[in-house]
């Protein structure tokens, strides 16, 4: 059918625009079920699709947030390449960060790196296949972890001062104040 409203002109802006939201990511892999179920249980997800090739998963309202491509042969990437380096989720605060640090720990997943970087807390795994997964918590609202970038303390050391995740954990449930936590060292 041909309307009017059809043909209305509709001339678009030039101005660089960015994107609205982040999607998803696709991991290839030579081993999708346990790359799958880690993720399913990092992520606290669900599958939303899956057949032979593919597999889809999301733990919010978007139809999905990571796939995984099965491709039979595929090798790991030896360490000393370039590529991706992790991708990093935030947790609503530190209590949540804590309380996932403690499930995945009790299933026999641990953080290889925990590191408190000034704007953020963090927690880094590696999935079965070894890319790595950041889980953090700011540790300011947006204005004051942008303006954390311009400190002293930020510039002398930009990556942070690692952490104990068992002694946060026990200092947080003893009711140490979340600001004396979140703060650098």
């Amino acid at each position: 059918m041909d309307s009017h409203a059809d043909k209305i002109r509709r001339p678009l802006d030039s101005t660089p625009v960015s994107p609205s939201m982040f999607a998803h990511f696709v991991l290839r892999t030579a081993n999708r079920a346990p790359l799958r179920d880690w993720y399913l249980k990092v992520l606290n997800a669900r599958q939303v699709f899956e057949n032979e090739y593919i597999s889809f998963i999301t733990y919010d309202n978007e139809h999905h947030r990571v796939a995984f491509v099965q491709i039979p042969g595929l090798k790991k990437a030896p360490d000393d390449s370039w590529g991706l380096a992790h991708v990093a989720y935030t947790m609503a605060d530190l209590g949540q960060l804590l309380s996932t640090y403690r499930r995945l720990k009790a299933a026999g997943i641990v953080p290889v790196r925990t590191i408190n970087h000034g704007p953020t807390v963090s927690m880094y795994y590696k999935d079965p296949d070894g890319n790595q997964v950041e889980l953090q918590v700011d540790a300011f609202d947006k204005a004051g972890a942008a303006a954390y970038f311009s400190t002293e303390p930020f510039a002398k050391n930009p990556i942070g001062v690692l952490f104990d995740a068992d002694k946060m954990l026990a200092d947080y449930e003893a009711g140490v104040p979340e600001a004396d936590l979140l703060r650098r060292p």
